[in-house]
């Protein structure tokens, strides 16, 4: 009788050894699924969206067509390159953005002249993206005849409208990092290149207004007026290369 009272007292032993371990395992998995979401919720907001990665243009198209990026655009040792061309033209991607931060790295040609948009629309009322978005100029300061025509036609600039404070781009054939912010939220956009900030500007409002009466686009109808809009890419004749693009929205 001993033996089968301690047989059964040993088997409720067991019994509450493993109701407790699978108890401590299924928390275990809550606990984990729990940081799981809670991850993937951080990661949904203010985190880096990649729209070219050096391996494919899914993110992008021409501007105004809907169609693929043409043959004139290349990928080459992870970097789109523009060659000019029959097929060359304006790419813009397939999503619109408002409030955001926009990381790309440029490299110009000798002589080169090219830019990027934020803003863009597209219509058939407008054949360029530069009809709509205003542009961060891309330029070889050394050769290119639109550094002479004024400070804000230099790398850097708020094209025709603010000038950059200091000549910080690298000569032809280096990469150059240029990140632009653009929150009207705060109403403040800033460019920052090779890590040095180099223009500040506010995105709406009479200030804005007032830089646009002041520039070549002041009786450009669109220009500049739509907070939110594509990020486009710009062929102006030259060879002109990207790599590394990504962009992280802002609440």
């Amino acid at each position: 009788m001993k033996t089968i009272s301690y047989l059964f007292m040993a088997s409720i032993v067991l019994m509450s050894c493993k109701q407790k371990n699978n108890s401590e395992t299924a928390s275990e998995e809550t606990t984990t699924s729990k940081k799981e979401v809670a991850q993937a919720t951080s990661a949904a907001k203010g985190e880096w969206k990649t729209l070219f990665d050096g391996t494919d243009f899914s993110n992008w198209h021409m501007y105004n067509t809907g169609k693929e990026v043409s043959s004139a655009w290349s990928i080459e040792d992870g970097a789109m390159v523009l060659t000019p061309g029959d097929h060359a033209g304006n790419i813009v991607t397939n999503e619109e953005y408002t409030n955001f931060v926009l990381s790309l790295e440029w490299k110009i040609s000798e002589g080169g002249n090219s830019g990027f948009f934020w803003g863009v629309q597209e219509d058939e009322k407008y054949h360029e993206p530069y009809q709509t978005g205003p542009e961060i100029q891309i330029l070889d300061n050394e050769k290119h005849p639109d550094a002479k025509a004024g400070k804000s036609h230099q790398a850097g600039a708020l094209y025709d409208m603010i000038a950059p404070s200091e000549d910080v781009a690298k000569p032809v054939g280096e990469w150059n990092t240029c990140v632009l912010e653009i929150n009207h939220n705060t109403n403040k956009g800033t460019v920052t290149l090779n890590g040095t900030k180099v223009v500040e500007f506010p995105v709406h409002g009479a200030k804005w207004d007032e830089l646009i009466a002041n520039s070549k686009f002041k009786d450009w109808d669109g220009f500049g007026v739509y907070e939110t809009g594509k990020i486009g890419l710009q062929y102006h004749g030259n060879k002109v290369s990207f790599r590394n693009i990504k962009i992280k929205e802002l609440d």
